[in-house]
């Protein structure tokens, strides 16, 4: 019981945060976007919810930003929800084959971002969408795929786990 109130409570958050996200940027005075909000909340789940809430909010956070916010347009939320439950696949395959979280959420951004942006960049070739091909600077995705991996390994090294 404890394991879903605190996923419908995670979700209920991430949905709120994700819909109210220019909102917030104008009150911190900073794109909020910036630091992979979506990424961050999967992280969240991954850690801190049963294994299923991953992939769910791999798919809720794109679609509810879709539906309710009505950005980004069909094919960017696709993208994202692809990426994202890459992300949580990848994370899990490598967790449990090489028991080692810091490595496999590390590895499972990269190469959730790669997957991404080589589908983004297909997308936008074709004309499916248009915009910048890397929205966010480097510097700032590397920061927090580094800082979303330490996070994992330290909760996963505080719950026993590696």
């Amino acid at each position: 019981m404890i394991n879903i109130s605190a996923s419908i409570l995670l979700d209920a958050i991430a949905v709120l945060f994700i819909l109210n996200i220019g909102k917030l940027s104008t009150v911190f005075g900073y794109p909020l976007y910036e630091i992979d909000p979506m990424r961050l909340f999967l992280v969240l789940a991954i850690v801190f919810t049963p294994r299923w809430n991953g992939w769910f909010i791999a798919l809720l956070l794109p679609a509810a930003s879709y539906f309710f916010g009505g950005h980004p347009n069909i094919y960017k939320a696709g993208l994202m929800a692809a990426e994202l439950l890459i992300n949580v696949w990848m994370f899990w395959y490598l967790f449990d084959k090489i028991k080692f979280s810091l490595l496999a959420m590390l590895l499972s951004i990269l190469f959730s971002k790669l997957v991404y942006y080589l589908l983004k960049y297909l997308c936008m070739k074709t004309g499916l969408i248009m915009g910048d091909l890397m929205a966010t600077p480097m510097d700032t995705q590397i920061i927090t795929t580094l800082a979303f991996s330490a996070f994992v390994y330290l909760v996963f090294l505080i719950k026993g786990k590696p």
